[in-house]
């Protein structure tokens, strides 16, 4: 029932066209999979960067480039859109999409390991992001996070995808890096002085799934960092899955 209900709100709320189609289109016969966000989701992304007027969005995990394209057609004048991708093959596509919804000029496709590539991101000193998008491996998600916090100012909105895996997050055992990752980065947005966060489950055309785990980027002193880390380690503890990969829907 509730495909069916996400499916009427979308047709209302977030209709399709022919660029969102072909996107689609050419993601499932490059052979991508298809772990895009759904289209409410994609116009909640839509949403968040008309709220926030973001004008600097970063994307870690770009895919085909469905959900970019929703949220470059939400940026204001002059905004732009920094995406991430680990697979060049997946880049390609992702540009191509872009490029025939008229939009790669709005976004900036860097092809590499995510985690390489913020690190020459904030050396670039472009700027703080005004929202955040991690939708990449799960292992990396506290990493992530990490990042994200270096590369936010005060109000920069933070949106983690697909964290409860299948209802799988409370399993404290698993040796799964999908399942610790998540588990260690709601950890630290629980604990973390600089943020306001909540998560939401949802169901829809995805089935049993999430986009809604917020933080807000709020102004504090960073006085004591193992209060916010898991266990109370240091960032360079934090374990480095060996994928590294950027991929997102």
């Amino acid at each position: 029932m509730w495909t069916e209900i996400d499916q009427y709100m979308g047709s209302l709320l977030a209709p399709t066209d022919e660029h969102l189609e072909a996107a689609l289109k050419a993601n499932r016969e490059a052979g991508l999979p298809a772990i895009e966000v759904s289209p409410l989701q994609g116009k909640f992304l839509h949403v968040l960067v008309e709220m926030t007027q973001a004008r600097r969005v970063l994307e870690i995990g770009l895919l085909g480039g469905y959900s970019t394209i929703w949220m470059a057609r939400a940026l204001p004048r002059g905004g732009r859109i920094v995406s991430l991708e680990f697979s060049p093959r997946h880049a390609e596509v992702a540009s191509a999409n872009l490029k025939r919804a008229g939009l790669l000029k709005r976004v900036d496709v860097r092809v590499g390991p995510a985690l390489d590539s913020l690190p020459v991101l904030a050396a670039e000193r472009g700027g703080k992001f005004d929202l955040i998008f991690i939708d990449a491996d799960k292992g990396n998600n506290p990493r992530y996070l990490e990042w994200a916090l270096k590369l936010s100012r005060r109000g920069t909105v933070i949106v983690v995808d697909n964290m409860t895996r299948q209802g799988r997050l409370t399993e404290a055992d698993s040796a799964d890096p999908d399942i610790q990752g998540p588990r260690r980065c709601l950890e630290m947005m629980a604990a973390h002085p600089r943020l306001s966060a909540f998560a939401m489950q949802t169901v829809g055309v995805k089935g049993w799934t999430d986009l809604l785990w917020l933080s807000w980027c709020v102004e504090c002193r960073l006085t004591r960092p193992e209060r916010w880390f898991p266990g109370g380690r240091q960032s360079s503890s934090l374990p480095m899955f060996s994928a590294r990969r950027s991929r997102g829907g």
